[in-house]
């Protein structure tokens, strides 16, 4: 197929020189066939390079594949809330309702993990494993007074400098926010994926997809225009929370009594 596309190089054919040929035709000739040779190597070498190339593409757990599909292909692509719909009946688009965009919350998009637990963010050498968001996906459907929103996450775990075989803990953050002058976040999920890595050098596709990120529709309906999905890396929100220490009830003094008389 590579070879269809790049087209076959073409192979060297000379026709035969005639005895007694002049100096300049033999050097022309040499020069000639330098040329046809470079071209030829050049073709095999970008041959080569590209399926390198290629079969690095769409890699899971090592390996290759070039015409994956993903989860997030059966998303629906309108952008508007669809309503009703049984499990014989595919729902209908409503026009009158918007479903709002998904972005990758600035910040959040790259997931550094280091090779000591707790130190913060990693030096360069330090990382074990790095995860990026490849693309996301949404669909909305309404119910009543509720709208429902189906999102979809797709990312990529590689192993880093410090990398070696082992699962990785991928912590997600997906909010429904109101933007404005005063951004009012509407509902927030956390939640979580674990990835395979095989090999010292991998890279693992990954993807996570929550049905049921909902919430009542805003007063006025109008307002459903300056709602935003947000998702992204969350690894704060992955720690254990601290429990509040418990204030320790002071024991009562009882009073003391009038001195008894001798």
């Amino acid at each position: 197929m590579i070879a269809i596309a790049l087209g076959l190089p073409r192979l060297a054919c000379y026709k035969g020189g005639r005895a007694g040929g002049s100096k300049d035709a033999s050097q022309e000739k040499t020069v000639g066939e330098r040329n046809q040779m470079a071209r030829f190597g050049a073709g095999v070498a970008a041959w080569l390079t590209l399926g390198l190339l290629l079969s690095g593409c769409g890699s899971t757990g090592g390996s290759s594949s070039l015409f994956s599909t993903s989860p997030l292909d059966l998303f629906r692509s309108s952008p508007k809330a669809t309503t009703g719909g049984t499990a014989s009946a595919d729902p209908v688009i409503d026009t009158q309702y918007d479903c709002p965009d998904v972005q990758i919350r600035y910040g959040a998009s790259t997931l550094m993990v280091g090779d000591k637990p707790g130190q913060g963010e990693p030096n360069a050498l330090d990382v074990r494993y790095q995860g990026s968001i490849l693309r996301t996906a949404r669909e909305c459907h309404l119910e009543g007074n509720t709208m429902t929103i189906k999102v979809g996450i797709e990312g990529r775990i590689i192993t880093g400098p410090a990398g070696s075989p082992g699962n990785v803990d991928v912590p997600l953050r997906i909010a429904v926010v109101q933007e404005g002058t005063n951004p009012k976040t509407i509902v927030s999920k956390f939640g979580r994926e674990t990835v395979t890595l095989n090999n010292a050098v991998d890279r693992v596709t990954f993807t996570h997809i929550d049905p049921d990120v909902a919430f009542p529709l805003p007063t006025p309906v109008t307002d459903i225009s300056t709602y935003v999905v947000y998702v992204g890396f969350d690894p704060l929100g992955a720690q254990p929370q601290k429990k509040a220490p418990v204030a320790r009830k002071k024991p009562r003094v009882r009073p003391k009594g009038p001195p008894r008389s001798s």
